[in-house]
C-alpha cells in the first residue's frame, strides 16, 4: 500500500500558520516581483480567481473582497516543508519527497498491523498539531491511485462531507472512486492526452482503466501510457525512490526586481546565485564540474530586440566550493556580457553532478584536492548562515553599499518575515 500526504493550498497555509488574521479571509501568493497569483485559498478559488493570472488584472477587485496578498516568501515555505516531510520520515518506512507539498509514503505491510483509516487520520492530525499546516491522506494499492484518494479525500473535506482521510483498500471501493475523477485529474493525463481521450469518449478515470493496453500503448506514450492503466487497476509498477539517485543538474535563477544595463550590477546577482548553488551541493553531498551561465533581456520588449544567451565551462575538479563557483561564474558571465542591453533576468546551471569527495580524475596542471581549511572555510559559511539566516555572510560580489537594496533583487512588497529562519524575524508572542 501506498500513502500520498498533500498540503492544502501550502503557500497560503504558511502564511496563515504565523497570521492568523488571515484565517477564513481570501489570500494569494503571488509570484516573483509580485507578477501573477502563483497559489490561493479556498476562499479565493470560491471567488473565482484562476492561477497564473497577473495579479493587477485583479487586485481592485479582490481588495474588496476583503483578500489579501502576499509576496512569495521561499525561506518560510521551504523551512515548513522540510518540518513536514521531517515529521512523515518518522513515521512512515520509506518517504519519497515528491515535491514541496507532497509525499508518498510506503505503506507495504503496516495494513497487518494498524488500521491504516486511523492511522492516516493520526498522521494528519500529527501533521497540523506540530507544523500547523493541514493536509489530505490518500491511501491505495499503487501511486497512481494513492493520488486519486488523496484529490478525493481533499474534495470531500472542503464539502464537509469527510475526514481529509481517503482508503481504497478492496475493488469496489476503487471502482467507485475512479468514477469520481476526471480522466484529465489522472496522474500522468496530460493536456494533449485528455484532449484525445475525451474525442474518443472516456471522460473519467474509470472508463480510462477499462481501455486495452494496446490502445494505451499506440495512444498514450507506450509503455508509459500501459503503465498507468496497471496502476489504476490496482497492479502497482512504481515503487517509493528514497533517493533521487537520477538528479544530474541544480538550477539557481532569479527575475530581477528592475531591469539592469551594469555589468557589476548583473555580477551580483550571478554571485549570489553561484553561492546558493554551493550551498545546495552542499546539502546534498555533491560536487559539479560543469557551470552554464545565462542572461535574458525581456522577451516582450521590441527596442532593442530580446536576447538571451548563455555559456557553459568546464571547471577543472568537481567542487561545491561557493568562492570557486562564484569566481566562474563571473569568468561566463564576463564572456556573454553585452554593453546597451536592458536585462531582466540571469542565473546559473550546474550539471556534471557526481559525490563530493569521490574519486576524481585528475588534470595535468590543476590542483584536485581540496584543503581542510577552505572545507572548515565552507562549514563555517553554512553554519553562519544557518544560525542568523541566508544571506549574513555572503561573497564580496554579491554586497551592496550599507542602506542600499540589492539592484538585482525581487520586489516583495507584501512579504511576511522570514519566522522560522531569521533570528531577528521570529515570531514575537506578548503576554
Amino acid at each position: 500500500m501506498f500513502g500520498l500526504v498533500d498540503a492544502n493550498n501550502f503557500y497560503a497555509s504558511c502564511e496563515r500558520v504565523f497570521r492568523p488574521e488571515l484565517e477564513g479571509r481570501p489570500v494569494v501568493v503571488l509570484s516573483n516581483n509580485d507578477g501573477c497569483v502563483v497559489a490561493r485559498s479556498q476562499e479565493a478559488k470560491q471567488l473565482g480567481l484562476k492561477m497564473g493570472v497577473p495579479y493587477f488584472q485583479v487586485r481592485e477587485q479582490f481588495e474588496r473582497d476583503g483578500g489579501v496578498a502576499c509576496s512569495s516568501n521561499y525561506e518560510l515555505y521551504g523551512d515548513m516543508s522540510r518540518r513536514v516531510m521531517w515529521y512523515l520520515q518518522q513515521v512512515a518506512p520509506a518517504v519519497e519527497v515528491y515535491s514541496v507539498d507532497e509525499a508518498f509514503l510506503d505503506l507495504h505491510g503496516m495494513q497487518r498491523h494498524f488500521n491504516l483509516a486511523g492511522w492516516a487520520g493520526d498522521v494528519r492530525g500529527a501533521v497540523r498539531q506540530r507544523t500547523g499546516i493541514p493536509v489530505c491522506v490518500g491511501v491505495a494499492p499503487t501511486k497512481t491511485l494513492a493520488k486519486v484518494a488523496n484529490r478525493l479525500a481533499k474534495k470531500d473535506a472542503i464539502a464537509g462531507e469527510g475526514s481529509g482521510v481517503l482508503v481504497l483498500d478492496d475493488e469496489m471501493q476503487r471502482g467507485e472512486a475512479l468514477k469520481r475523477v476526471a480522466v484529465e485529474d489522472v496522474w500522468g493525463v496530460g493536456r494533449r492526452s485528455a484532449t484525445k481521450l475525451y474525442a474518443v469518449g472516456i471522460r473519467t478515470a474509470a472508463q480510462l482503466a477499462g481501455v486495452g493496453d494496446a490502445w494505451a500503448r499506440k495512444n498514450l506514450g507506450g509503455v508509459v501510457g500501459a503503465r498507468m492503466l496497471h496502476e489504476l487497476r490496482g497492479f502497482p509498477c512504481s515503487s517509493v525512490t528514497v533517493e533521487d539517485e537520477a538528479r544530474k543538474s541544480l538550477c539557481c535563477s532569479r527575475s530581477f526586481g528592475q531591469v539592469l544595463t551594469q555589468l557589476e550590477d548583473v555580477a551580483g546577482a550571478v554571485a549570489t546565485h553561484a553561492a546558493r548553488a554551493g550551498e545546495k551541493l552542499r546539502e546534498q553531498g555533491m560536487a559539479a564540474r560543469l557551470l552554464t551561465v545565462f542572461i535574458e533581456t525581456s522577451r516582450f520588449a521590441n527596442l532593442p530586440p530580446p536576447y538571451s544567451f548563455s555559456t557553459q565551462l568546464t571547471m577543472p575538479t568537481a567542487t561545491d566550493d561557493t568562492l570557486v563557483l562564484a569566481s566562474w561564474a563571473r569568468r561566463g558571465l564576463e564572456r556573454i556580457w553585452r554593453p546597451g542591453m536592458r536585462y531582466v533576468k540571469a542565473g546559473i546551471v550546474l550539471d556534471g553532478l557526481e559525490r563530493a569527495g569521490a574519486n576524481q580524475q585528475a588534470t595535468l596542471f590543476a590542483d584536485t584536492t581540496r584543503s581542510p581549511e577552505r572545507a572548515k572555510l565552507m562549514s563555517a559559511l553554512d553554519s553562519l548562515n544557518k544560525r542568523y539566516g541566508g544571506g549574513a555572510v555572503r561573497v564580496g560580489a554579491a554586497v551592496t553599499a550599507p542602506g542600499k537594496q540589492e539592484p538585482w533583487g525581487m520586489r516583495r512588497g507584501a512579504k511576511s518575515p522570514a519566522f522560522t529562519t531569521n533570528w531577528g524575524e521570529l515570531w514575537r508572542v506578548r503576554c
